[in-house]
């Protein structure tokens, strides 16, 4: 393995080592596999452009190219031109999973779950770290300032994970750093040969080329470390540095201790309803047989950008013994106080706290924080759920469909907040509102005919094998197509009932789950559910079901009951069996439609699987990133070869006198070898011509220097004519390239280079042929059209001569088996015919 190679697999192995550190940071950790085959790909690729050899430019970019095809091929095969050309669209989707990754990151406590837009994020990134360190450290020869972005890695690492092995993966790096220095300063020193020298005195210890860069490494190993441990306990943004145990911020965002980010809890949503296995997430047991409406909400979406829905940043406060009322309700609407007690299971580590809503008091041991406006508890530097027994006072509050009718209007500043939705929105998404709802006297009427358009009568159906989607026309899409889950009929009928000036927002959490038999019921992943809450003033925020197949359609909102009643709940029926239901829950076995014909299935359906975009299996990655580098390198393999032949050939007869003397004061043979014989200093001082073979290294190295300079010419149109003699075929190659002057002179001082070397007794190479071909090929290039030129870099004719050589190979190939054949066939000596 050559110097350069070995160079650049350490560069990306010291890349790989400092990713190392991300590892705690997201689970499952096998993006890290995914990271380290693109790196390798990237790698080989800038190996082989230099290996021909390629510009730095040109090397840099190849890089770049196959990189993208890579991740594209990875993350948006689906939207590429041909599986891995990145178009509109995968660009598109890139913005998107970028978007939703940061969102993601926002959410999820450490370590996050590897969601496609973090995958993205942290193989992209590690891809992208590598090709800096490969193009500081390989490409132009500068190992120690390589270090940098493999600081910038490790430090967000550092600056992100509040795990006690994080001394660990700092040592994994720093290898990998010092790995790369010490393959750099073997690199340089065997350009010089062994170094012998005394033991250094005073100043000359350190001086040197051979140990600056190890000079310089050793100061940024020492900056980095004083980064990796001082930086993170100065800036509150990055949570549980290497010296930091406590962390900062609050919940799974990035707060300053009084407000809460914004974050976004579908993907964990999606995830959910994604298992092949329901588990239990959450046991509780209630005082009331009413169970039905028994939401566990766990967060309240408001903020709606166009895209998605997410909570606003707001500020949050210690948890008060009692909650106060919930905004709007008005005390002549009926309610029941309820208590209730849950535990988590010790697997499930949510930040948001599930509770029924509206809560009116919480006792929980932890750290807390409370969020008045969405009435929502949220955990307090990496406080979580797992394992938690809390007790929840909450109230059933029961409007009568004229309560909500005659609802006033709400306030200016609530209303402005919650039907505010942005430009971007597709009209066709009012239009449609506007279309449901004609007829309608006042908003509740729109309401319920929102609900039964999705529920009843819009032809709608249930899948989880629809993708969330994101984007400014994601919900028209999903009106156009009519298929989704419970994030679709939320989004939409949230989006619509704002457009026709509902205050709206999008609840997140569970459906009340299936009754055991003791009388406890038990919420799965299944159960997790999403839904719209509508804002009437005098009532508060009012739960919609909209998603058929899930959930309880609430009794207010049936049209069959009457006004001014208010039904009592049914009473949940005990299963027969105390083990959690692994099939969907009680709430979600029967539609809207079928509730209010009374023809609710006794058997429940089978849950919907859906499977996540995890991308394409890695044979497949392989596959078409090999052809996509076929496609790339057939056409310019021409082109390819014709830099790589001149690279040979230059640099073979810049070297050729500096060998020949080096081999002479050596006493050996540069072609063979082999030591002189006879006194080495005899043969430097009387100047006496080595062997042969050197004679015959040196007659090579000034063909190729004229193989280069007529293979050229041809390039540019000039064929050459292997009738004519050197100077023949120089004077030739100046009179159709109409050169004069010092090109014209630099023809004719390698023709007669050439000459020299083949008749002259003692033959001995010239120097400066290589700026005699140089200078000859620029003015050629000066004398033809565009086209030419670009001809004879693209497509060079001269690019025939491996057809030919390709034919030689096998003429003699095919004589070397003939001849074997022959002795194998012929009669051995001494032996008589019978």
């Amino acid at each position: 393995m050559s110097g350069r190679a070995r160079l650049a697999l350490c560069a990306a192995a010291a890349t790989l080592a400092a990713s190392c550190a991300l590892l705690p940071l997201v689970s499952p950790m096998t993006w890290i596999f995914q990271a380290a085959l693109l790196v390798a790909v990237q790698t080989g690729v800038g190996a082989l452009a230099r290996r021909v050899p390629l510009a730095r430019s040109l090397t840099i970019a190849c890089q770049l190219v196959v990189g993208l095809l890579l991740l594209t091929l990875m993350f948006a095969h689906r939207q590429a031109v041909a599986g891995c050309l990145p178009g509109p669209e995968a660009v598109r989707h890139f913005g998107e999973l970028l978007r939703s990754g940061a969102e993601d990151v926002g959410q999820y406590a450490i370590p996050a779950p590897l969601t496609p837009g973090i995958r993205l994020m942290v193989v992209g990134g590690v891809l992208l770290i590598g090709l800096l360190v490969d193009v500081l450290a390989v490409t132009f020869r500068a190992a120690a300032p390589a270090g940098l972005p493999l600081l910038a890695l490790y430090s967000v690492a550092a600056g992100l994970s509040d795990g006690a092995t994080d001394w660990l993966w700092f040592l994994v790096a720093a290898s990998g750093y010092l790995m790369l220095l010490l393959a750099e300063g073997r690199d340089r020193l065997s350009q010089w040969g062994r170094v012998f020298a005394g033991a250094a005195r005073g100043r000359e210890r350190d001086s040197g080329g051979a140990v600056a860069p190890v000079r310089t490494g050793r100061r940024i190993g020492a900056v980095a470390l004083g980064v990796a441990l001082v930086v993170p306990l100065a800036l509150p943004s990055l949570r549980g540095g290497l010296l930091d145990s406590t962390g900062t911020g609050v919940g799974a965002g990035f707060g300053n201790g009084d407000t809460i980010s914004a974050v976004n809890p579908l993907v964990s949503l999606r995830d959910s309803l994604n298992v092949d296995q329901d588990r239990q997430v959450i046991a509780y047991r209630t005082n009331t047989d009413d169970t039905q409406d028994m939401y566990l909400r766990i967060v309240a979406l408001d903020d709606f950008d166009g895209t998605t829905w997410r909570p606003a940043q707001r500020r949050i406060t210690a948890v008060p013994d009692s909650l106060p009322t919930p905004a709007g309700l008005a005390g002549s609407v009926r309610r029941t106080e309820i208590e209730t007690r849950i535990s988590a299971a010790d697997w499930y580590a949510q930040n948001w706290l599930p509770m029924p809503y509206p809560a009116t008091s919480v006792k929980i041991r932890g750290s807390w924080r409370y969020e008045p406006v969405g009435r929502t508890l949220v955990g307090d530097h990496g406080q979580n759920t797992r394992g938690i027994q809390y007790d929840v006072k909450s109230l059933i509050v029961q409007p009568t469909a004229e309560q909500l009718a005659t609802a006033p209007e709400p306030s200016e500043p609530l209303k402005r907040e919650f039907t505010k939705v942005p430009a971007s929105l597709p009209a066709v998404v009012a239009q449609t509102a506007r279309r449901v709802t004609a007829g309608s006297s006042n908003h509740y009427e729109q309401a319920v005919k929102l609900q039964d358009y999705f529920a009843v009568d819009g032809g709608f159906t249930y899948s989880t094998a629809v993708q969330v989607g994101t984007g400014s026309k994601a919900i028209a899409r999903f009106l156009r197509d009519k298929q989704g889950f419970c994030v679709h009929f939320s989004f939409a009928m949230a989006a619509m009932a704002r457009t026709l000036g509902i205050p709206a927002r999008v609840a997140v959490g569970f459906t009340p789950g299936s009754p055991l038999a003791d009388g406890s019921m038990s919420v799965g992943l299944r159960d997790a559910h999403a839904w719209p809450e509508l804002y009437f003033e005098g009532v508060g925020w009012t739960r919609f079901e909209p998603t058929p197949n899930r959930g309880t359609t609430p009794s207010y909102t049936q049209s069959d009951a009457p006004s001014g009643h208010n039904p009592l709940p049914p009473q949940a029926s005990l299963s027969s069996t105390a083990a959690p239901s692994t099939g969907p829950s009680a709430s979600e076995r029967c539609s809207a439609t079928m509730r209010k014909l009374e023809a609710c299935p006794s058997q429940s359906s089978g849950a919907l699987a859906v499977t996540g975009d995890s991308g394409p299996p890695w044979y497949q990655v392989v596959a078409w990133t090999l052809l996509g580098l076929a496609l790339v390198a057939v056409p310019l393999t021409p082109m390819l070869w014709r830099l790589r032949s001149r690279s040979v050939r230059l640099a073979s007869a810049r070297h050729a006198p500096t060998a020949l003397r080096a081999a002479r004061s050596r006493g050996r043979d540069p072609g063979t070898g082999e030591q002189y014989a006879g006194d080495i200093e005899v043969t430097v001082l009387a100047g006496e011509a080595p062997p042969g073979r050197a004679v015959e290294v040196a007659v090579g190295h000034t063909l190729a220097v004229w193989r280069e300079l007529t293979d050229t010419a041809w390039d540019y149109g000039i064929v050459p004519d292997e009738a004519l003699t050197p100077r023949g075929a120089a004077e030739r190659i100046v009179g159709l390239g109409r050169l004069d002057g010092p090109a014209a002179a630099a023809v004719h001082r390698v023709a007669g280079a050439v000459e020299q070397v083949l008749f002259a007794p003692e033959p001995r190479p010239e120097a400066g042929l290589v700026d005699d071909v140089r200078k000859v090929r620029t003015a050629l290039r000066s004398q033809v059209s565009l086209r030419t030129r670009v001809r004879a870099v693209v497509a060079p004719r001269s690019a025939l001569r491996v057809v030919w050589a390709v034919g030689d190979r096998r003429a003699d190939l095919k004589a070397r088996w003939a001849a074997r054949w022959s002795t194998l066939l012929r009669r051995p000596s001494g032996q008589q015919s019978g």
